[in-house]
């Protein structure tokens, strides 16, 4: 999404366009958006890979389907993502083996293994020009009992796993764990392909520039829009967070964002997939384009809203990278978002009392290139037929207190101190006076916190601090010039126009005292 064009961005002096290769590469799609009251046997929300991936499933599967999108098909999280098409999920497969089972472990490898087989059958069966590509993946790093446990576990699990010395080759490190034939591919380029082969059958549509505002549950939900509501036998909330929260996912999913920047080197990349787990990550992977090869180097996550001034994450990024490989340009720079679950897996099934026709895929920690492919499979099978045995493991009504207890106090009393902090610090805010042109700033109206940005052209622009989710505080993030909640992760325009969820609605606009 753009920004309003009465926000004009400041100077920017970070480098490289500010958006993903794989959106700058195509174009948007023209489906309309909904105008009428519609019913179908299942309506999707979310037209990322998720979303996608269930709706081609469900119409192989005999059943009418309308998908629902805020934006733009693959727009969002799979438009900016790294695109690994791979199983391997940093060191997963150990914590999987220690919490949760051997069979659950060999059963989360065997269906995120089988989603890159299904995405090759899909580009081959369609003919899709979308860089998709064997590679082998490296988990690296300088904790070698931790990595022999991981190559352990993985091959336990039946994964094409083995322990390696000498890589990465731009990095020291005392081993790695390699996947064999894993994959990456241009993500966008797939999608809008599944789209225009779904939207060419007569029982399944595609509406784009939709807002969802509520969904009603029930023996037939109800999905509502501004301009039309969609009955169904079933709904599947295929969004980063659901939108119906019947079973208190505000405290079992944490948002999270990174950050990635596609440079053009002197030299050939390395070729393979690279990723360094731990709390301040990094992922490398090559993708090929019309002048050569771009490097996509990522990293430096936080919870979205928290963890200081944004550019300087780039900024950060932009030297670990310069320090490892010969540089000629930076040519784009974006970030995304990622839910995550505290548990460690994704919720995927019936989204929770009272609601038992709809269902959720989402909590893929940034491996939703497999996860939510494996999820399209997953909710088909379990809405036309029976549940597959494999959704008890994302289930997301699970009870799994020991891997997920202590996650769950840590975020839960960040989320509460964050929203008491950013409360208390609002009703001493000082007045509108030092905000500088590109610079946003919480400020205190009366009782009432407001968002205040200034623009490039000096215009100040302001609405309500106020995030209608939960009613925390929004903060200001200087690197994409957007209003970050810090408690959830919804997202929004200097002028309050929601960019994603959970919330539903704007931040109301304000007219300060001037």
């Amino acid at each position: 999404m753009s920004d309003p064009a009465d926000f004009s961005r400041p100077a920017d002096d970070l480098p490289g366009e500010p958006t993903s290769p794989w959106l700058a590469t195509t174009p948007d799609a023209s489906y309309p958006p909904l105008e009428a009251d519609l019913t179908v046997d299942v309506c999707v929300v979310g037209a990322g890979i998720a979303g996608l991936s269930t709706a081609i499933e469900l119409r192989d599967r005999g059943a009418s389907v309308v998908v629902l999108e805020r934006d733009h098909v693959a727009a969002g999280t799979t438009g900016k993502s790294t695109a690994k098409v791979t199983s391997q999920h940093g060191l997963q497969y150990d914590q999987l083996h220690r919490e949760f089972g051997s069979k659950a472990a060999r059963q989360y490898a065997t269906v995120n293994e089988a989603a890159i087989d299904t995405i090759e059958e899909r580009i081959a069966s369609l003919e899709i020009d979308c860089g998709f590509e064997r590679q082998p993946s490296y988990l690296y790093g300088n904790e070698p009992d931790a990595l022999r446990r991981e190559a352990d576990a993985a091959q336990r699990a039946g994964l094409p796993a083995s322990l390696v010395r000498s890589v990465p080759p731009f990095e020291r490190a005392q081993g790695a764990v390699k996947f064999d034939d894993q994959a990456w591919f241009h993500p966008r380029r797939y999608l809008l392909a599944l789209a225009e082969w779904l939207h060419e059958d007569d029982d399944a549509a595609i509406y784009e520039r939709t807002r969802v505002t509520a969904v009603d549950p029930g023996t037939r939900p109800r999905v509502r829009t501004p301009s039309g509501t969609v009955s169904a036998n079933h709904v599947v909330l295929a969004t980063g967070f659901p939108l119906l929260d019947r079973a208190g996912y505000f405290t079992r999913l944490y948002p999270k964002r990174s950050y990635v920047l596609a440079v053009r080197l002197g030299v050939d990349p390395p070729e393979g997939m690279y990723y360094r787990a731990g709390d301040n990550y990094r992922s490398v992977r090559t993708h090929r384009d019309a002048q050569g090869a771009l490097l996509l180097v990522g990293g430096e996550n936080h919870k979205t809203g928290q963890g200081g001034p944004t550019r300087e994450r780039y900024q950060r990024l932009l030297e670990w990278a310069t320090d490892r490989f010969p540089i000629e340009g930076v040519e784009y720079r974006w970030s995304t978002q990622d839910y995550v679950s505290v548990d460690g897996l994704p919720f995927v099934g019936r989204a929770g009392p009272g609601a038992r026709n709809v269902s959720i895929a989402t909590g893929f920690g940034g491996w939703g290139m497999t996860g939510g492919t494996a999820a399209g499979e997953l909710l088909a099978e379990s809405i036309t037929g029976t549940d597959p045995p494999v959704l008890e493991l994302f289930d997301p009504l699970r009870f799994t207190p020991k891997p997920s207890l202590p996650k769950t106090l840590t975020e839960n009393a960040d989320a509460a101190s964050q929203f008491v902090t950013d409360w208390v610090q609002a009703l001493v805010a000082p007045d509108l006076a030092g905000i500088s042109r590109g610079e946003g700033r919480v400020i205190r109206q009366g009782a009432s916190p407001i968002a205040a940005a200034r623009d490039g052209d000096g215009d100040l622009h302001t609405v309500s601090a106020v995030c209608p989710h939960t009613a925390c505080l929004v903060d200001w993030n200087d690197a994409e010039c957007t209003w970050d909640c810090p408690c959830h992760g919804s997202r929004f325009t200097p002028d309050g126009r929601l960019l994603e969820g959970p919330a539903t609605e704007d931040l109301s606009p304000v007219d300060p005292d001037r």
